[in-house]
């Protein structure tokens, strides 16, 4: 992949990793506090106090780079690089058409499918549509555009992601009355993986695949979807593909994903569903709900979409 860090901050592989990422605020039970973890990818924002201890409800989908260099007056001076080759896919230069602010984003072919680097709260793009780029090279100015962040938290919020339909305007217009003004490159239709551990991985294997690092992720859900021929997300992404030779009549099929709704795998089906339906789901303590960005609910080995679960589910499968 020839994957290299955006910014000159490499403190991700020093034994002080919050050299590197930008902390958050936070109040809970009345205790103020700065954690950088909250500027790591997972459920690592909004903690809640339950019968089984403190959990994190909120996920983010990135990873937060505070700057290395700043002015007199506070304001960062890092650039930012692109952190493998590919071709500038889209760009909001419109800081307030988006929570992202000033974002850029680039399509990486890695003969796996197309993934897809998003690079937040720019100062300044300094790259447009179409131009291809080199891994390291300049495409912006770290800053702080965006909803909530201030010159103090400047940083540039970084996401790998996986496309889930070409026809995501399609999908909006069931669900939103709202003007969907980034195309496929809306937020929504791009599911972000855990790029720290993608980086670390790399580092310990520069021969690394995406499809390699996620048949180890941990599958968390399995849902039923009517079989309206071949998904596009399997087009899209063949290795996600699993005993497909046995797709003859297949009634259905099954959806694999981990808990932050990363599609892990895509199975010929054996129910007979008329909208996507959950087929299983981890066993947990904590409700689905916690862990799962809500999409699905239930205690235990038992559960069921929600609606927005069904309406994710819908989007990358396609049935819509």
């Amino acid at each position: 992949m020839g994957l290299v860090l955006p910014t000159e901050n490499d403190a991700i592989f020093s034994e002080d990793p919050s050299r590197f990422y930008m902390y958050t605020y936070r109040t809970f039970e009345g205790v103020s506090s700065r954690p950088w973890t909250g500027g790591r990818y997972g459920l690592t924002r909004n903690q809640k106090r339950t019968e089984d201890g403190v959990i994190f409800t909120k996920f983010h989908e990135g990873i937060d780079i505070q700057p290395v260099n700043r002015d007199s007056a506070g304001e960062p001076l890092d650039d930012v690089f692109a952190i493998a080759d590919g071709k500038v896919a889209y760009v909001n230069p419109v800081a307030s058409r988006s929570s992202y602010g000033n974002y850029v984003v680039i399509g990486h072919d890695w003969g796996e499918g197309p993934f897809y680097s998003l690079y937040a709260h720019l100062q300044k793009p300094y790259v447009q549509v179409g131009q291809s780029v080199k891994a390291g090279q300049r495409i912006g100015r770290l800053g702080h555009t965006g909803a909530g962040i201030n010159r103090e938290r400047s940083h540039v919020h970084v996401e790998l992601t996986m496309m889930m339909s070409e026809r995501f305007q399609a999908w909006y217009e069931t669900r939103y009355t709202s003007e969907n003004l980034h195309g496929n490159f809306n937020g929504f239709n791009l599911t972000g993986l855990d790029l720290a551990t993608v980086f670390h991985s790399y580092r310990a294997n520069p021969n690394l695949t995406i499809a390699e690092f996620l048949s180890h992720e941990t599958p968390y859900y399995k849902v039923a979807v009517p079989n309206r021929g071949k998904p596009e997300l399997l087009e899209r992404y063949p290795w996600l593909g699993k005993n497909t030779g046995t797709a003859i009549g297949n009634p259905s099929w099954e959806f694999t994903f981990n808990q932050y709704g990363v599609p892990l795998a895509i199975a010929p089906g054996k129910y007979e569903v008329k909208s996507p339906a959950l087929s299983w789901v981890r066993d947990s303590k904590v409700n689905h709900a916690y862990n799962t960005l809500a999409r699905v609910s239930g205690i235990g080995d038992q559960g069921q979409l929600s609606s927005s679960g069904v309406g994710y589910v819908q989007l990358a499968s396609g049935s819509f």
